[in-house]
């Protein structure tokens, strides 16, 4: 019987500062103290609500936790049953109340418990300032608790900025987020948020100027360099071309020796001392030659060759 009594106290030592731990990852996230066109419960009704949200990834069950709507709570000559009388329990018979990793859950106030697990009799008050705390179950330890400001316009909420954070803002109607993960949200339009933000047009002005000039950079790169580009393309095929040139000039001048080779010109260098009488000569041998088909065969051309008195060379 001792070794048993031991161990419950051992498991108790490591098992009940963990169960704290995991009560203190359940937060207070999102409060709606007037609703009339909000979300309804399953009755059809709108009744004031809170969002306790789990910001951790594992599950914690928020079963027999307390939501208190006065501060009378926090009078520490309190003991914990006459604590937990001015307190709303949150009923144990739901599955919804076992809160998974960044899952929430909504409770709905100034209702009755009759109803439901997720309603409870704890009742606010919009026209003043509103406190709301989460004990555990113990009655005595203060896991969270938030101030709403009073006068809220109907439907508004009061909410964190993100699911945990410690910054609160006042919602618009249409930006509430009961039961699911908060976000800021922007209701201005943008011409009034640049209106606001920059209400002389200099900054405007600038980041326009900033950004023609800076496409009229980006062509300048772009055709500098496609200019380029091209110039070398078109260098390399006029490189390509004159060398093609050159290449038939290079083979029709050898074509050329060769056939110089192959037939050489002969040029007819005129004596000074040969007479009339000698062309005549010569003008009628050739033409003999041509006659007798002796003659080398050239259209329209007969070759003179006076061998006796002409002079020639090799060109």
């Amino acid at each position: 019987m001792k070794k048993t009594g031991i161990l419950i106290a051992l498991l108790s030592l490591v098992l009940l500062p963990g169960y704290g731990q995991g009560a203190k990852n359940i937060k207070i996230n999102e409060v709606m103290p007037v609703n009339t066109s909000s979300i309804e419960d399953s009755y059809g009704e709108h009744n004031a609500w809170i969002e306790l949200a789990n910001v951790s990834f594992s599950t914690y069950n928020v079963r027999g936790m307390f939501v208190a709507t006065t501060r009378d709570v926090l009078d520490k000559n309190l003991s914990a049953p006459e604590r937990m009388k001015m307190m709303s329990i949150v009923p144990s018979n739901s599955p919804e109340t076992n809160l998974g990793g960044r899952q929430h859950l909504v409770l709905w106030l100034n209702s009755s418990p009759a109803k439901g697990s997720t309603h409870l009799n704890a009742t606010l008050n919009p026209e003043q300032e509103m406190w709301i705390g989460l004990y555990e179950g113990n009655g005595v330890d203060l896991v969270d608790s938030v101030t709403v400001p009073a006068g809220m316009s109907a439907n508004t909420s009061y909410a964190r900025q993100k699911d945990g954070s410690a910054e609160w803002e006042i919602k618009a109607a249409d930006a509430a987020t009961p039961g699911i993960e908060n976000y800021i949200q922007v209701t201005e339009s943008k011409v009034a948020q640049i209106k606001r933000d920059d209400p002389h047009g200099f900054g405007i002005t600038i980041l326009s100027m900033g950004i023609v000039f800076s496409c009229l950079a980006l062509l300048w790169i772009f055709f500098t360099i496609f200019g380029k580009v091209m110039g070398r393309q078109q260098d390399a095929k006029n490189a390509t071309a004159k060398a093609a040139r050159k290449q038939r000039l290079e083979a029709a001048h050898d074509e050329e020796d060769e056939d110089e080779r192959a037939f050489p010109r002969i040029k007819t260098v005129e004596s000074t001392d040969a007479s009339d009488e000698v062309y005549v000569a010569v003008i009628s041998m050739a033409i003999r030659d041509f006659l007798n088909d002796i003659h080398d065969n050239e259209s329209d051309v007969i070759t003179l060759i006076p061998k006796p008195i002409t002079k020639w060379k090799r060109v």
